[in-house]
């Protein structure tokens, strides 16, 4: 069963989710059937993004080369798939970079799909999928620690939801470049590096100790590669223990650089960022006073194969962020649900000629709900708190450019659309965005008296860059409040490339002004 207008994934179809990390680009292909999926092909390549960022927010030529040859790899396997069955995301350290949208667009056009910037702590919830997908189920609540290039990821959750999460700029690549650049590994350095990790962990250490779990799992690269030193070395028999991290730590200290440094289990591509990840496992082994933590085979790319099922089989995360989004600013849920309808019934009219699919359709159902968030704050100007509430509140489910949408549609639902805000945009988004953004403006002048008297029967019909909108004139002359709105909308809608027409049956159409 699909999700409200979603298209089903039937038995047999093949969806696909690639992590742009800091360190490597992982794709994974899988195929769905009786209710489960069933991975197929894995593609990984050690790009090290981070390593090239520069302070000013930009990236190096050559690894931005890189990236986009992988992506290109990426895409040949890719080819043929839908847009909805597949789903990209970048991480850190494009989420550091000063213009992300001038990385994003030669990206998306090598790798043939959209890619969605995550923040932290979204990132920490797809993590958390995909461990405890990889997992057996359990009802213990378990502590998942994920070291990336440029951020690590620390979550409790029990089952399959994310109770806490959190996301540090502490990464194996960052920390390398921070504390060890020249490739020489001191005690006076290492010291130095756990100190200021532990001093970021100390902003949640306590809090997570005092909700405590049962088990802790090392996921991603770094967890792996220091799983694989350890035991390849004998220092461990089952995963990393406390013991294990030490012994590790005072070979990189005996070794005392990172060049040429071969250890059993170590791979070549891992030598040189090795240290920064194994002073972080150790400082989060002393802050959450751990003695021993399981590694996972699973992490983010799992994580969202199983959100973008949950997105078509009615477990979409992205419902409940807004259902709550709306609950804690204490939205006029009547309100919400009339301009709703109308809205929906407007979509249906135009869904064709536009357009429009079942994931527009569910935006503009969200934005119906959370329109009148800024309320909350004060009523004038209240599309502008709402949009800020709305780009700016971490919503479970979302990327970075779908909460910047919502924002740029909440900006403009009322007054002059902002046209500046759907233009920074990025330039696929910029369509959907603009006639969703006609579609909620109507709906919402339509029930400015915040009334449940039934609407007239009103017809909408779509072109490129206009609408025609019927009302019944009897029902006009008996609303001269909605007549005057709906003279003002042919202007406002000007600003987002519409023109308006309003048609009165019986009656001379009211041409659109120039």
């Amino acid at each position: 069963m699909a999700a409200d207008g979603a298209a089903p994934i039937r038995d047999g179809d093949l969806i696909a989710a690639a992590d742009l990390g800091s360190n490597s680009f992982h794709m994974v292909v899988a195929r769905y059937g009786h209710g489960e999926l069933r991975v197929i092909d894995r593609l990984r390549e050690t790009v090290q993004l981070a390593a090239g960022l520069r302070s000013d927010g930009t990236l190096t030529r050559e690894r931005r080369e890189s990236a986009f040859a992988c992506l290109a790899r990426f895409g040949q396997r890719l080819a043929g798939f839908p847009t909805g069955r597949v789903r990209a995301v970048a991480t850190n350290a494009v989420r550091q970079l000063a213009h992300p949208q001038a990385f994003l667009l030669p990206a998306e056009t090598a790798l043939g799909h959209p890619i969605e910037i995550v923040s932290g702590r979204e990132e920490a919830r797809l993590i958390y999928q995909g461990v405890a997908h990889g997992l057996p189920l359990s009802d213990e609540k378990r502590l998942v620690v994920d070291i990336g290039g440029g951020s690590t990821e620390f979550i409790i959750g029990r089952g399959f939801d994310a109770l806490e999460r959190e996301s540090l700029q502490v990464g194996c690549i960052a920390s390398t470049l921070r504390f060890f650049a020249d490739g020489k590994i001191t005690s006076r350095r290492w010291h130095q590096a756990q100190d200021e990790i532990a001093v970021e962990l100390q902003q949640f250490g306590a809090h997570y100790r005092e909700r405590g779990w049962a088990q802790a799992i090392g996921s991603s690269g770094t967890a792996k590669a220091i799983g694989s030193i350890v035991q390849a070395n004998g220092w461990s028999d089952s995963g990393i223990t406390a013991a294990s991290l030490g012994k590790l730590r005072d070979t990189l200290l005996r070794v005392g650089s990172s060049d040429g440094l071969d250890l059993p289990g170590l791979a070549s591509d891992r030598a040189k960022i090795i240290a920064g990840g194994v002073v972080i496992l150790e400082t989060v082994f002393d802050v959450f006073e751990l003695e021993r933590m399981q590694v996972c085979e699973t992490a983010m790319r799992e994580g969202l194969l199983y959100d973008m099922l949950g997105r078509v089989l009615q477990t979409d995360p992205r419902h409940t962020s807004i259902a709550s989004l709306a609950e804690r600013h204490g939205v006029d849920a009547a309100q919400a649900q009339r301009v709703g309808r109308t809205a929906d019934l407007l979509f249906d009219q135009v869904k064709g000629s536009w357009d429009l699919g079942a994931e527009a359709r569910d935006l503009l159902a969200w934005c119906a709900r959370i329109h009148e968030i800024g309320l909350a704050i004060a009523h004038s100007q209240h599309h502008l708190h709402g949009a800020y509430i709305a780009a700016n509140s971490d919503l479970a489910g979302f990327g970075s450019q779908e909460q910047a949408l919502l924002a740029a549609i909440l900006r403009s639902h009322r007054r002059r659309p902002d046209a500046e805000a759907l233009r920074a945009l990025p330039a696929r988004m910029q369509p959907t965005a603009q006639r969703l953004t006609a579609l909620l403006r109507l709906a919402v002048l339509f029930h400015r008296a915040r009334s449940d008297e039934p609407l007239p029967d009103l017809r909408l019909e779509a072109g490129s860059g206009q609408v025609e909108l019927s009302v019944p004139r009897r029902w006009l002359e008996q609303h001269p409040l909605t007549r005057v709105d709906l003279e003002q909308e042919r202007d406002y809608l000007k600003h987002v490339g519409i023109k308006l027409q309003v048609a009165k049956p019986d009656a001379r159409r009211v041409p659109a002004q120039e």
